[in-house]
């Protein structure tokens, strides 16, 4: 099974490097890795380039050590394995405030909790059956954005059996966690692709950073200083037939997606990561009571 989101690095688009094009005073450094199972690059226009991309690795793992739901002593697998987190590092708090913010605005489409409902999908489908709607309904008794309480000193969960996924907007968080780093060194000019995409500055040729959405006919976007995020309901699906998306609606309990598609530019890539997923499952009318300053591209 891979991570919900993979597949999605690809239809997020990756970016059209100029670097052919660049500028004759250019100082271009390059990494491409991982990064919470997502393909990741970093394109940077600095003459210390090799050395602050070493420091934004770094910063890499370390959120990684925070939100990875597959590194058994993240804090996130140690919040869903004992249902409480004490000391938890300042990042995860930012980060459930800001779920919390995208979770009112999405009036619930967009809910981290759907955990326990996703390993229930998961696990199930890989034993060649489908979740009954009996086990469905007692998953979702363990789903609800109100049932998790966090402080500087504490998360914790109101129901036992509950758990959280931060892949939603985990790799839009860390986008903007690497991208104020580089911002903190001086940086102008330079793109992170940690899954989701922060754009600052120009690329090497001195234009905006362009990333394109979908594979061959999506729009061409020019992004500067600004995010985008891509979800698609079948990016990542738990059958092998590719039918059975991996976006839940946290509302229902069962694979959601009105778009086949939903792309979103924000000022944060957390906000646009959050927002993309939620979106997914929502109607027109309602992304746009939701959306904010925030542009939307469906499909």
């Amino acid at each position: 099974m891979t991570t919900r989101r993979r597949a999605l690095t690809i239809l997020a688009g990756a970016a059209i490097l100029p670097v052919l094009g660049a500028r004759a005073n250019a100082a271009i450094s390059q990494w491409n890795g991982i990064a919470l199972g997502a393909n990741a690059q970093i394109v940077l226009d600095h003459p210390d380039g090799e050395q602050l991309i070493a420091s934004a690795v770094k910063e890499i793992h370390r959120l990684e050590g925070i939100f990875s739901l597959y590194q058994e002593n993240s804090q996130l697998s140690r919040l869903n394995r004992d249902g409480v987190l004490h000391d938890p590092a300042f990042e995860m708090i930012e980060l459930l405030s800001i779920c919390s913010n995208i979770n009112a605005r999405t009036n619930g489409a967009f809910d981290p909790t759907v955990q326990t409902l996703w390993a229930l999908y998961a696990e199930t489908i890989s034993q060649g059956a489908s979740p009954s709607a009996a086990a469905i309904s007692d998953a979702i008794q363990l789903t609800g954005w109100k049932h998790v309480t966090y402080s500087g000193n504490e998360v914790s969960y109101g129901r036992q059996g509950m758990g959280l996924t931060l892949n939603g907007i985990a790799q839009g968080y860390i986008a903007d966690k690497v991208t104020k780093l580089f911002r903190d060194q001086g940086v102008s000019n330079v793109l992170v692709n940690t899954g989701e995409i922060s754009a600052v500055g120009a690329a090497p040729d001195g234009s905006d950073w362009r990333v394109k959405l979908g594979n061959t006919d999506g729009p061409n976007l020019r992004l500067n200083n600004a995010s985008v995020a891509t979800s698609a309901s079948l990016g990542t699906t738990f059958d092998a037939d590719g039918k059975i998306g991996h976006i839940l609606d946290p509302r229902t309990g069962y694979p959601g997606g009105i778009w086949s598609q939903v792309s979103v530019v924000s000022k944060s890539a957390a906000e646009a990561d959050g927002l993309s997923t939620a979106f997914s499952l929502m109607a027109d009318a309602e992304i746009t009571a939701a959306k904010g300053n925030s542009d939307v591209y469906l499909r």
